[in-house]
């Protein structure tokens, strides 16, 4: 089918190339939309972005070399009404509030790739944000949480490595004391009770991936 003027120019970024050749072929079949060319992390994006200056880019964010919610920063701040609509496969509302608060406009999930993608495209095309109903509900559930400092995330994410908190005092050379405060100040702000639990919340809001 012969495109219109009216075509949306998408850019694809993911780092799987049967991922972006999938998202391809479903663009191709949008009467109004253009594959307008694809990159494979973060640093190709930039640089693919400006190149091609393509009406919406679909930004995977979990990449190699830098992932995506950099390059959609730097990519912004160069291009102010740049229309970014990022791609993952969490869930969590935390890692959506970091999406949505660097600019982008949509936040869209891998699992429903197939049934949303293209109501996405359009709403970023139109200047309208999309996210879906089951994020949207995680994000007003956790509005006003206190979020958690660096090192409370960087204590977890030794946790998830199997760490003791005598090992993690030793790593990041403070006492066991301090350790066990930021874990009781993490504990509280998460509403757990012990170590596992705060490591499963912190995983499935997104505060950071394995």
């Amino acid at each position: 089918m012969p495109l219109t003027t009216s075509s949306i120019r998408v850019l694809v970024v993911d780092d799987h190339p049967v991922m972006r050749d999938g998202i391809a072929s479903a663009l191709r079949a949008q009467p109004d939309m253009q594959f307008a060319g694809e990159a494979g992390n973060g640093h190709e994006a930039i640089e693919r972005f400006r190149a091609l200056q393509p009406d919406v880019t679909l930004m995977d964010l979990n990449m190699p070399e830098m992932n995506g919610l950099d390059a959609l920063q730097a990519i912004r701040s160069e291009f102010r009404d740049a229309r970014i609509v990022v791609l993952t496969t969490y869930n969590g509302d935390v890692l959506a509030k970091r999406a949505l608060k660097a600019g982008a406009l949509g936040y869209l999930l891998k699992s429903s790739l197939l049934t949303d993608m293209v109501g996405a495209i359009r709403a970023a095309h139109s200047g309208r944000r999309w996210v879906p109903a089951e994020i949207a509900l995680a994000l007003a559930e956790h509005m006003g949480s206190e979020e958690l400092s660096p090192r409370e995330i960087e204590i977890l994410r030794h946790i998830a490595g199997g760490l003791s908190n005598r090992q993690i005092a030793q790593e990041l050379q403070v006492s066991d004391e301090t350790v066990k405060t930021h874990l009781k100040n993490a504990f509280s702000k998460l509403n757990v009770n012990d170590r596992s639990h705060a490591l499963a919340v912190a995983l499935s809001r997104g505060i950071f991936q394995l």
